[in-house]
């Protein structure tokens, strides 16, 4: 696999240490069978690192609860997913909240509508579950949202933002009347400019809640141009796709160097836009984009 590297040339640019900035306080996102794949997450996840748990439609209480469980016995802070589509009703939603809570000691989450079109009982988005206020109740120090760079179809069919928008700033209201810290977490994108477009946005718009910045970690091209069409990915998509007609580049894996690059350079041009943070979706493994954070976290403090 190449990796970055920050030597001096005419080709590659002097480091930038926002992007350790960014890096130092990164976070991934798995779900249970993948992690299942995992021998030791202890081994190659520098400790205390925050971990989320997809909660993907079909699979079970159990699965979730106990993978939240060994990652907080290996030494790991735990962000599971509660999608409000899947959550039957609210005797369910707080059996789940007192099972992760009373079995692995979770106190945060990220709240979403989730991945179906039909609720499949009375919730149907993240406000609904935050009106419960059960997450209070039970002592939970952050929660998280979801972020649309790019816009959501599911919740916009008309190409617009009016409804992400209006959502948002319903959980900015939010934010100051819980005891939990809040912020919010993007769908992943591979272009910068949307990013802080919307960032800057939504800032002007009176939503100040930190944003935890979705990128892909490396991957196969063809991969990762699937999960991009099956999540929704909107115009920066097209990075991959000029990437698939560049010949030099078409068999090698991508690596998130250049957003990420990006990325740091807009935090410092952008204060306004918030981002306090990077939350990796490993499309291509999980010890993959383990092994590439480490890798780019030691040559970037090496040469700092």
């Amino acid at each position: 696999m190449a990796l970055l590297n920050f030597k001096k040339s005419k080709d590659q640019p002097a480091p930038i240490k926002d992007f350790n900035g960014l890096l130092n306080g990164f976070s991934m996102e798995i779900m249970p069978r993948t992690a299942a794949k995992v021998e030791s997450f202890a081994s190659i996840l520098p400790k205390n690192t925050l971990i989320y748990i997809a909660h993907i439609d079909g699979t079970s209480i159990d699965d979730m609860v106990r993978t939240a469980v060994r990652l907080g016995n290996e030494g790991f802070k735990v962000m599971p997913h509660f999608p409000a589509r899947i959550i039957k009703d609210k005797p369910t939603l707080s059996d789940w909240i007192d099972r992760y809570v009373s079995e692995a000691g979770v106190k945060q989450a990220l709240l979403l509508a989730g991945g179906i079109d039909t609720p499949k009982g009375s919730f149907d988005s993240s406000m609904q579950l935050l009106e419960t206020e059960m997450f209070d109740k039970y002592g939970f120090t952050d929660l998280n949202v979801a972020g649309h760079p790019e816009g959501n179809k599911d919740i916009d069919s008309d190409n617009t933002n009016k409804n992400v928008d209006m959502a948002l700033e319903w959980k900015q209201k939010f934010s100051e009347r819980t005891d939990a810290n809040m912020g919010i977490t993007t769908q992943f994108a591979f272009d910068s400019v949307p990013i802080f477009e919307w960032a800057n946005r939504i800032n002007a718009a009176g939503i100040t809640l930190p944003i935890n910045v979705g990128v892909a970690g490396p991957a196969k091209l063809q991969t990762l141009i699937k999960f991009a069409i099956a999540c929704g990915v909107g115009p920066s998509l097209k990075v991959l796709q000029k990437r698939a007609l560049d010949l030099t580049k078409l068999l090698l894996p991508y690596e998130p160097t250049e957003v990420l690059d990006a990325l740091a350079t807009g935090v410092g041009k952008n204060p306004n836009a918030n981002i306090s943070s990077i939350h990796f979706f490993p499309l291509g493994g999980i010890k993959t984009n383990a092994e590439w954070i480490s890798n780019n976290l030691k040559k970037n403090i090496k040469s700092a």
